[in-house]
C-alpha cells in the first residue's frame, strides 16, 4: 500500500474532506478501493499526524467505486473501527455500508470534543450539494456580543428550537483573551463539559456545551453547533446486574452479560416470559436502575453518570397511569407542560400539537375519567411528548387492551417512531410485534436469547408456525434458555445486529484531555426548577382536584359537623361545658371534648391518607423530571390546609350552635375553639400524610386508619388515667394536646366541686370520679403548651414525610 500523503489536487474527481476540531485536510478519491486510516497498517487515504488523529483508527473504513460515486463501509476486514463511523448517530457497518452522496456528512466518533466530521463531495455528482447540518457563529462579531442563545427566532442571535429551551436561554459574553463568560437565564439549565453551569461559567477553547437536546463546542473564537439532538441511539455493554435474595438466602441475577445497540427512530419491543427480567432491562437502559457491571451510553455518554443531563429528554410511561382521572385531557397536558416546559411556551399551541400527535383532539375536553384504557394510555403519552424526547420508553403500554386496541396502539408507537424517535417497550402482547424494528427476547436469568428483526426470530428459534408464542414455549425452562442464548451469542445474527452496530466509548475517548479528573468522576448536578412557580402550579391542580370530586369533599366537610350534632340529642337537656361544679360535670365535659378531638382525628385521617399513596405513579414520573419535594409536599400542605379551614368553620359553628358557650378567661371560646379544632385537624393531616408516603398501596393506608386511632383514643388521657409508661407514651398522641388545649379552655378543673362537700356517712370525703390535673390548667402557659405539641407534631410528621419520600428518589 501507498503510505504516503496525497498531495491535493483540484479536479472533477470526488474527494473527502476531515475535519479534526478545526484542523480541515483534504484526500483524493483516484482508485476503485481506498482504506482511510492512520499510518502503520494497510491504508492508503492517511491523515498527517497520527497523535492528533487518534481516534481513527490504523484501518477505519473502507471506500469502493459503484459507478460515479463511492459506498463507504466501517473497520476493515470485518473487523469494526474503535469509534465507529455515524451517520446521524446511525453506525455505518462493514457489511452493508452506505452509498455516499454529494455533500453527505458523516461522523466519526462520538465525543464531541474530539469528533471528525468526514465529508463526501463529488463534483460530477448528479444531486446538489446537501448543507451541512453544523452551523457556527462568531463571538468576535460586534453583533454577536453578547450572544443570546435561546428559542426566540427574532431576538437570539443563534436560535434553537426546542420545547424544552427558554426563549432567552444563555447569554456568552468576551471575558479576556481568548476566553468568554457564559451566563444561564434559563429554566431547564445549562451545562458545560457535562457539569451543571451554577448562574456562570468560563468558557475555554474546546468546551462542549449542551442546552437542551443541543450540543455546541467552543473553537477559538467561533461557537460551533455539533449535534441537534434530533437522533438518539443506544448502546447496551456488557450489562450484569446481581441482587441477594434475603429469603433464598444466594444471589440472583437479573441481567446476564446483556449487549445490545439501539439504533435512532427504531422501535424496539422487550419481550420474554415473567421474571426474565424485561422490566429490569428497560429500568437499566433508561437510567434510572444501578448495575453490577456495565455501561448504558446515550450517544456516547454513560447514561447513569450523566442522567441529570437527560432527564427532559427521555419519555418514559410506565405500566400504571401517570395523569389524574378528575381532569379533562386538555387540563392534564396544560398542567404538565406548566411543569416541565419554560414559562415563556406558547402552552396552547404546544397542548394542540401535542393533541394532534396523540389523536385525541376530539376528546380535549372528556374527564380522563370517561376514556377508556387505550385512550388514557394516549394521554400519557401526550404527556411524555410535550418536551418533544427523541428517546422514549413505554413499560406495558398495551396490557388490558383488546385486540384492535392493542393494534391501534402499535400503530401510534410505529408513527412516532417513523418521525425520529427512539421506541422501547415492554409488552407480553405479540400480535402487533412485527410493526416493530426489532425484539428482544429475554430468557430466565435474565440472559439474552436473541436480538434482531422479528421476522428472523422464526428462523432463529427453528419456528415453523409463524407464532411468537411458540418461542415463549422454547424459553420455558432454565436449561432451555442456556441453549439459545448460548446459540445467539454464536450465531450471525449476534454479529449482524450487535457486534456490527455496537459503539460504547472507549476508555480513551470518554473525556477530553483538558478535564480534570474531579470533572471526570462527579455527576453533573440536577437542574433545579423554580419551587415557588411549581408549589403554585401544583397547589391549583390539587386544589381543582379536590374541588371536583364533590361527593367526596361533600363528606369530609359534614362528616364531623354531623357527628357533634348527633351528640346533642344524646345530651338533649345537659349543658356540658358550663355550669356549678358537680361531681357528674367535669367528666361529661371531658367526654364531650374527646368526641370533638375524635371528630378531628377522623376527618384529617381520611382526608390524607390516601393523598401520597394513590398518585405514586405520577409522582414517581414528575418527580424523575424536576418535581421539587418542597413544592410537591407544600401543595398539599396548602390545599389541605385549606380544607382543615374549612371544616374547622363548619365545627366551630357547629358547637356555638348545639351548646351553650363557657366563657374562658382566656380568651373568647370562639377564637380559642377555632384555632384548637384548626390545629388538631392540621396535626391529623399531617400524620395522615405521613402514612400515606410510608404505605406501599391504598389498600396498606386504609388499613392504617383503626392503627392511628386506637392508640389515640387509649393513650388521650380521657379513658384511662396515664401513669408511668403510659403517661410518657401519651406525649407523643396528638389527641392528648387536643383534649388539653379544649380541657384548658373550657377549665375542666374548674368543674370539680370541693370534696369535702360530699362525705359519707362516717363524714368521710366521698372519692369524685375526676381529679383535677394541670394538663387542664385554665393558663396561657398550659394553652400555649398545648397548641405548641400540635404544632410540633404537625412539624415532625411532615418532616418525616419530606425524609420518606426524599429517600424514594432512585436518581
Amino acid at each position: 500500500m501507498n503510505n504516503q500523503i496525497p498531495t491535493t489536487v483540484f479536479g472533477s474527481r470526488p474527494y473527502l474532506t476531515l475535519n479534526n476540531q478545526g484542523q480541515t485536510i483534504r484526500l483524493e478519491l483516484t482508485k476503485p478501493m481506498h482504506i482511510l486510516g492512520r499510518p502503520g497498517g494497510d491504508a492508503d487515504l492517511l491523515v498527517p499526524d497520527p497523535q492528533q488523529w487518534k481516534i481513527l483508527s490504523r484501518e477505519h473504513a473502507v471506500l469502493r467505486q459503484v459507478g460515479n460515486d463511492y459506498h463507504i463501509y466501517d473497520g476493515y476486514k470485518n473487523k469494526p473501527s474503535t469509534n465507529g463511523l455515524f451517520l446521524d448517530r446511525t453506525r455505518i457497518t462493514f457489511t452493508d455500508g452506505l452509498a455516499l452522496t454529494n455533500g453527505m456528512e458523516l461522523r466519526i466518533g462520538q465525543n464531541p470534543k474530539d469528533q471528525i466530521i468526514l465529508t463526501y463531495f463529488n463534483p460530477m455528482g448528479n444531486q446538489a450539494v446537501v448543507p451541512p447540518s453544523q452551523s457556527s457563529v462568531d463571538l468576535n462579531d460586534p453583533k454577536n456580543q453578547p450572544l443570546v442563545i435561546g428559542r426566540d427566532p427574532v431576538n437570539a442571535q443563534l436560535h434553537l428550537e426546542s420545547p424544552i429551551i427558554s426563549r432567552r436561554h444563555a447569554i456568552i459574553q468576551p471575558a479576556g483573551t481568548g476566553k468568554y463568560l457564559l451566563q444561564d437565564i434559563s429554566t431547564n439549565g445549562v451545562f458545560v463539559n457535562n457539569q451543571r453551569v451554577q448562574d456562570k461559567a468560563d468558557l475555554t477553547d474546546g468546551d462542549t456545551i449542551k442546552i437542551g437536546p443541543y450540543t455546541l463546542v467552543l473553537r477559538g473564537d467561533r461557537l460551533h453547533i455539533l449535534d441537534r439532538g434530533n437522533q438518539i441511539r443506544l448502546d447496551a455493554e456488557n450489562l450484569l446486574r446481581i441482587v441477594y435474595d434475603q429469603k433464598e438466602k444466594k444471589e440472583i441475577r437479573l441481567l446476564d452479560q446483556v449487549n445490545l445497540a439501539i439504533e435512532p427512530g427504531q422501535f424496539v419491543a422487550l419481550v420474554g416470559g415473567s421474571g426474565t427480567g424485561k422490566s429490569t432491562l428497560m429500568k437499566t437502559l433508561l437510567g434510572i436502575s444501578p448495575t453490577t457491571e456495565g455501561k448504558v451510553y446515550l450517544n456516547g455518554d454513560d447514561l447513569r453518570q450523566n442522567f441529570n443531563m437527560y432527564r427532559h429528554q427521555i419519555g418514559y410511561v410506565p405500566q400504571d397511569d401517570i395523569i389524574y382521572s378528575q381532569l379533562t385531557v386538555t387540563e392534564v397536558l396544560t398542567y404538565a407542560a406548566k411543569l416541565r416546559l419554560p414559562p415563556d411556551i406558547d402552552l396552547k399551541e404546544v397542548v394542540e400539537k401535542t393533541l394532534k400527535d396523540i389523536e385525541m383532539k376530539n376528546l380535549e375536553n372528556n374527564l380522563v375519567a370517561t376514556l377508556s384504557g387505550g385512550q388514557r394510555k394516549r394521554v400519557s403519552i401526550g404527556v411524555e411528548l410535550l418536551a418533544d424526547p427523541k428517546l422514549f420508553f413505554l413499560d406495558e403500554p398495551t396490557s388490558g387492551l383488546d385486540p384492535g386496541l392493542d393494534k391501534k396502539m402499535m400503530e401510534l408507537l410505529r408513527k412516532l417512531a417513523d418521525q425520529g424517535r427512539t421506541i422501547i417497550l415492554v409488552t407480553h402482547a405479540t400480535a402487533s410485534i412485527m410493526m416493530c424494528d426489532r425484539i428482544v427476547f429475554m430468557g430466565l436469568g435474565g440472559r439474552l436469547c436473541y436480538f434482531g428483526e422479528p421476522k428472523n426470530a422464526f428462523q432463529f428459534f427453528k419456528i415453523t408456525s409463524g407464532n411468537f408464542a411458540d418461542i415463549y414455549n422454547q424459553l420455558e425452562n432454565e436449561a432451555n434458555v442456556k441453549k439459545w442464548a448460548a446459540d445467539f451469542l454464536k450465531s450471525p445474527y449476534y454479529h449482524q445486529y450487535i457486534t456490527n452496530y455496537l459503539s460504547s466509548q472507549p476508555p480513551n475517548t470518554q473525556n477530553s484531555s483538558h478535564q480534570s479528573s474531579a470533572q471526570k468522576s462527579a455527576k453533573p448536578k440536577q437542574v433545579k426548577a423554580s419551587p415557588w412557580q411549581q408549589l403554585s402550579i401544583l397547589t391549583n391542580r390539587y386544589l381543582k382536584l379536590i374541588l371536583r370530586d364533590k361527593i367526596n369533599l361533600g363528606l369530609s366537610l359534614l362528616t364531623a359537623p354531623v357527628g357533634i350534632g348527633l351528640m346533642t340529642l344524646a345530651l338533649p337537656d345537659k349543658n356540658p361545658l358550663i355550669g356549678e361544679p358537680e361531681p357528674s360535670l367535669a367528666p361529661l365535659a371531658l367526654k364531650v371534648l374527646f368526641v370533638f378531638t375524635c371528630a378531628a382525628l377522623w376527618v384529617g385521617f381520611s382526608a390524607s391518607l390516601q393523598e401520597i399513596v394513590k398518585e405514586a405513579a405520577i409522582y414517581f414520573r414528575e418527580r424523575l423530571v424536576n418535581l421539587g419535594l418542597g413544592a410537591y409536599l407544600g401543595s398539599k400542605a396548602i390545599v389541605l390546609g385549606l380544607l382543615a379551614l374549612g371544616q374547622t368553620l363548619l365545627i366551630t359553628g357547629t358547637i356555638l350552635l348545639g351548646f351553650k358557650s363557657p366563657e374562658p378567661e382566656l380568651m373568647s371560646w370562639s377564637l380559642g375553639l377555632a384555632i384548637t379544632t384548626f390545629l388538631s385537624l392540621f396535626t391529623c393531616i399531617s400524620l395522615g400524610l405521613l402514612v400515606s408516603a410510608v404505605a406501599k398501596n391504598s389498600s396498606q393506608a386504609n388499613s392504617a386508619l383503626p392503627l392511628l386511632l386506637l392508640p389515640q383514643i387509649i393513650f388521650s388521657g380521657v379513658l384511662f388515667k396515664m401513669e408511668g409508661a403510659a403517661e410518657k407514651i401519651s406525649w407523643f398522641m396528638l389527641s392528648r394536646w387536643s383534649v388539653g388545649a379544649y380541657g384548658s379552655l373550657v377549665n375542666v378543673n374548674a368543674m370539680v366541686p370541693n370534696a369535702e362537700n360530699y362525705l359519707d356517712a362516717n363524714l368521710n370525703p366521698i372519692p369524685l370520679p375526676f381529679d383535677p390535673t394541670p394538663i387542664y390548667d385554665a393558663t396561657w402557659d398550659n394553652l400555649a403548651s398545648n397548641w405548641g405539641m400540635l404544632l410540633l407534631h404537625t412539624g415532625i410528621y411532615l418532616g418525616l414525610t419530606l425524609w420518606v419520600q426524599k429517600r424514594k428518589d432512585i436518581c
